[in-house]
């Protein structure tokens, strides 16, 4: 689960909650979709009956349809990643392994209003959080978002689930990224009510089915290219799996991480959370070319949100939150009525808000935009807020041919977070079709607070920061003094002396950086730990080793203990790297390179390359799996057989003078001396005469 268990910042820190002692314990946690195994070994004990219900067929089980296919394991696999019990040898483990988790099985047929609203609405006062990987077709072309009766849910979810704190719906962003799609015209990752969250691959990078848009909140690792690692969960027929994907397998893990920030402060409303998140997220080693800093000094990326999820920082702030002040809404009417938009132009419109009444900070920016066009797709909006920070409501759109356009459609942008909503506010409508379109109206509201949350007379402490691409650089303002030059070589600034000084993000939550200083001198090195060849600022930890030597848990290793093996990270540093976790010992990070196995387990190889470490509770299935094997090839083969001989008598019957008894007597006859011309003759006569004589019979 190399997406938990990394360190330096590439996983998403939950383990450090873990040794604290929350894992989502007391919180409970439903999975939305097709279905969930109940009974599976590594899920049963988490089950909770009254967070689970099959709207489809009317029941409280929530259990699956099989088929052939196995087209209903989505939601089996979405309640593993939440929470898998933990310290059991099976599959892996549930990000809130002390969590409840329940299934709604409400994907397997018509997904009409009706269903959604009643799948949305289940147990509002039991059940904490909602997990969602669904929504209308990531197809490029599609706008839709939820009825009335499932927007009644969504309301009544946020405003009396919790006994008034209000139920957390967290979202997957959407998968339509090769067919151009954006998530934005999806209304249900696009609603204030969810957190919407999006997905990073293996090493940082956006995924190729990840829908850009201004409404994603934060980010969890998934899948990515075919070389890259995927998400291991349960699967149906208690089995497991390494191959979950797709932002279907990042909105649980997101689920399960607010679990546990929920487990350190029950108190927390709905938009405590999304605020908590917006906080704590981090953009560090996330590699995109569209992060940008906002007015209140935050990154800010349309393809990964705020950044990566952070369990034990989003756990840290929880604990000592305070409630965030009362949500406001306000909205403003632009004056503009009926405005062309030319073929292959733009539009730039603005709109001057003077007062917003008990909207002093922002949260949520909707601009709710009616326009006709002869095809939605060629369209883009972009929003710029009175800070100067421009979001993209709607990027264009290949496969939308569509001539319905938009009716008061409410794209959404986060961009804006933490900012004031007083100032110029400019919209700008480009049509890169060959056909004119025309905006009927549009307005903006605004959702957010009269009073700053706590915390936020804080904010823009790092606004020196600012990040290119996945790096984190220094603004002017911070750029070192003394002669110091900036050589752009991995973030690290040459000092005199020999002494390099390197910018690592460690923790940001407040966006601080801590340095680590590279020593080259000998009176240097000798103040290292062994064979360390730099130290964290207080010299605690070796976060580089000399050649030869491989560094293990912040020291310098000969050799990787137990169960570690040898690799290299992205610096092409030689490090120790966590095994598979069935394995014990290994010689690489997969289930099938395990040397040794732990108590509980035993080596299987199932080719001179491949060794796994099987469960021994499990080993008599496998073996008497195998035995069945066999013994349906052995079955097949006598029917096989049985067939031929009753296919050969049958024949015989039928061909008797002439079949294979008379060729029998023919073999017979050729042995003993016989004209070949002779026997032929003889056997044709007969053949001609059993036949007719058949007939005659009326066979």
């Amino acid at each position: 689960m190399w997406y938990l268990n990394r360190g330096q910042g590439l996983d998403m820190n939950v383990q450090p909650a873990w040794q604290e002692g929350i894992t989502g314990l007391g919180v409970v946690v439903t999975i939305l979709d097709d279905g969930l195994e109940k009974d599976h070994p590594d899920l049963f004990r988490n089950y909770d009956p009254q967070a689970s219900y099959d709207v489809n067929n009317h029941d409280e089980d929530p259990m699956p349809r099989y088929d052939l296919i196995d087209s209903n394991r989505h939601g089996t696999r979405c309640a593993g990643e939440v929470a898998a019990t933990a310290n059991n040898s099976l599959c892996a483990v549930g990000v809130a392994y002390g969590a409840s988790v329940g299934g709604v099985r409400m994907l397997d047929g018509d997904v009409t209003d009706a269903v959604e609203a009643r799948s949305l609405s289940l147990n509002p006062q039991h059940i904490d959080i909602y997990s969602a990987s669904w929504g209308p077709d990531d197809d490029g072309k599609t706008v839709d978002g939820p009825g009335e009766l499932a927007t009644r849910a969504f309301i009544e979810g946020v405003t009396k689930g919790r006994s008034g704190k209000g139920s957390i719906f967290v979202w997957a962003s959407g998968n339509g990224g090769r067919d151009h799609d954006n998530c934005n015209c999806d209304g249900y990752t696009n609603s204030i009510w969810t957190l919407s969250i999006s997905s990073a691959t293996e090493n940082g990078y956006v995924p190729w089915y990840s829908e850009a848009c201004s409404s994603t909140l934060a980010t969890t690792y998934s899948s990515g290219a075919s070389g890259e690692k995927q998400v291991v969960t349960t699967d149906l027929h208690h089995q497991c799996t390494s191959s979950h994907t797709g932002t279907s397998a990042s909105a649980p893990l997101a689920a399960g991480i607010c679990a546990l920030a929920l487990e350190s402060n029950r108190e927390l409303t709905w938009r405590d959370m999304q605020h908590i998140v917006v906080r704590t997220a981090r953009p560090a080693n996330l590699k995109s070319s569209d992060w940008k800093v906002n007015g209140v000094g935050r990154n800010v990326s349309h393809s990964f949100g705020y950044g990566l999820m952070d369990a034990y920082a989003m756990v840290k702030l929880a604990r000592n939150w305070k409630t965030v002040p009362e949500q406001h809404k306000c909205e403003v009417s632009a004056p503009h009525i009926d405005k062309l938009i030319p073929a292959k132009s733009h539009v730039s419109l603005q709109l001057h808000v003077n007062e917003c009444a008990g909207v002093n900070f922002l949260e949520h920016v909707q601009a709710k935009v009616s326009l006709v066009s002869a095809r939605r797709g060629d369209l883009q909006i972009h929003l710029t807020s009175p800070a100067g920070t421009r979001a993209t409501l709607l990027a264009r759109r290949p496969h939308d041919v569509s001539r319905a356009g938009f009716q008061a459609w409410p794209f959404m942008s986060v961009h804006t977070w933490g900012e004031k909503p007083f100032g110029i506010w400019q919209l700008e409508i480009h049509n890169e079709g060959r056909f004119l379109g025309t905006l009927t109206d549009w307005k903006l509201v605004f959702y957010g607070t009269e009073t700053a949350p706590e915390g936020d007379e804080h904010e823009g402490d790092d606004s020196n920061v600012q990040v290119t691409g996945s790096r984190l650089d220094l603004k002017p303002s911070e750029m070192l003094t003394n002669g110091e030059e900036d050589t752009d070589r991995n973030d690290v600034v040459p000092i005199k002396g020999g002494v390099w000084k390197e910018f690592h993000q460690v923790d940001n939550t407040d966006h601080a950086r801590n340095e680590v200083q590279r020593t080259t001198t000998e009176d240097d090195m000798a103040s290292a730990s062994a064979g360390c060849r730099a130290l964290s600022k207080k010299g605690q930890q070796c976060i580089e080793c000399s050649k030869g030597l491989y560094l293990y848990e912040g020291r310098c290793e000969v050799s990787c203990p137990e169960p570690y093996f040898p690799s290299r990270n992205a610096k092409s540093q030689l490090v120790c790297s966590y095994c598979h976790y069935t394995c014990k010992a290994c010689s690489g990070p997969n289930d099938y390179q395990c040397i040794s196995c732990y108590g509980d387990a035993s080596l299987k190889h199932t080719t001179k390359a491949e060794s796994y470490c099987y469960p021994k509770a499990i080993l008599p299935a496998l073996e008497t799996s195998k035995w069945f094997y066999w013994m349906f090839i052995a079955f097949c083969a006598n029917v096989a057989v049985l067939t031929m001989i009753m296919i050969y008598f049958i024949m015989c019957k039928l061909l008797q003078n002439s079949g294979c008894c008379s060729k029998r007597q023919h073999y017979r006859k050729m042995s003993s001396g016989e004209n070949l011309t002779d026997s032929l003759s003889k056997d044709r006569n007969s053949a001609v005469y059993d036949l007719s004589e058949s007939d005659s019979d009326g066979s």
